[in-house]
């Protein structure tokens, strides 16, 4: 079977002060060519470039990546202030709607970081916009200096639920992952379960009730040394196998309407 092609999604950048470009961390797209073993797609963070189904046409699954904006409050209806940072309206207004759509048909998704957020926003779900202000709660926050290295490092547990789906798709129920993320789930979304907890009690790990495919998402950032770290490559496995398998799905049902 060929390789399938993983849509992977950008983040807007700035250039010069003017010129506007669309990026993906290689981190993500080595994940998905070493550990899922697909084609990357970087795909604009901008839903004015393409028409929505056309894009679920053209990929088997999608990475919802990191991104320093966060998503609009008000797509949980809470009112914009200072703590909750910069935003993309853009990205906001493309992948929750993409996300629906794909969870509503079964086609692969798998969220990091915003993209996490960004599965419970699309579900319902709120966010706090700033974890380590909360009483109890832990710094989740990256070391702002150091080697990429001591930034992507691991910095904390996550137990996950007994007999639950990322146990048996890691192996372990008690894991050591890195911690890069501000903000975090407030609220879960009436479908979001939450299958893994930090240390402190933030959530780091969901997928979403009773949906036909894989929608599993994690807070932290699983593309960092994916291809041998023990905890990202099943996950990223997993995934892959899982856009395999909608792409067979819909050969299949090419061949039926034929």
């Amino acid at each position: 079977m060929s390789r399938p092609v993983i849509g992977v999604i950008a983040n807007a950048h700035t250039i010069n002060d003017d010129y506007h470009v669309q990026a993906a961390g290689e981190l993500n797209l080595q994940a998905v060519v070493e550990a899922s073993g697909g084609i990357p797609l970087i795909v604009p963070a901008n839903p004015n470039l393409f028409d929505l189904q056309e894009l679920r046409a053209t990929c088997a699954g999608f990475v919802f990546t990191g991104g320093r904006p966060n998503v609009h409050p008000e797509e949980y209806g809470e009112v914009e202030t200072p703590a909750h940072g910069t935003f993309d309206r853009n990205r906001d207004r493309l992948v929750l709607p993409l996300i629906r759509a794909c969870v509503a048909a079964g086609q692969p998704i798998i969220g990091i970081c915003r993209g996490f957020q960004e599965v419970n926003v699309a579900f319902g779900g709120s966010l706090y916009p700033e974890i380590r202000d909360l009483p109890g709660r832990d710094n989740h926050r990256m070391p702002p200096d150091g080697t990429l290295e001591e930034k992507f490092a691991m910095r904390h547990e996550i137990t996950f639920g007994a007999g639950g789906p990322f146990e048996r798709i890691i192996g372990a129920q008690k894991v050591m992952t890195n911690s890069l993320h501000g903000q975090g789930i407030k609220e879960p979304g009436p479908r979001i379960v939450v299958d893994g907890y930090a240390p402190d009690g933030t959530p780091e790990a969901i997928f979403v009730r009773d949906a036909p495919g894989f929608t599993y998402s994690v807070q932290w950032h699983p593309e960092w040394n994916a291809a041998s770290d023990p905890v990202s490559r099943p996950l990223f496995a997993a995934f892959g196998d899982a856009c395999r398998a909608w792409v067979a799905g819909q050969s299949e049902l090419s061949l039926k309407s034929a």
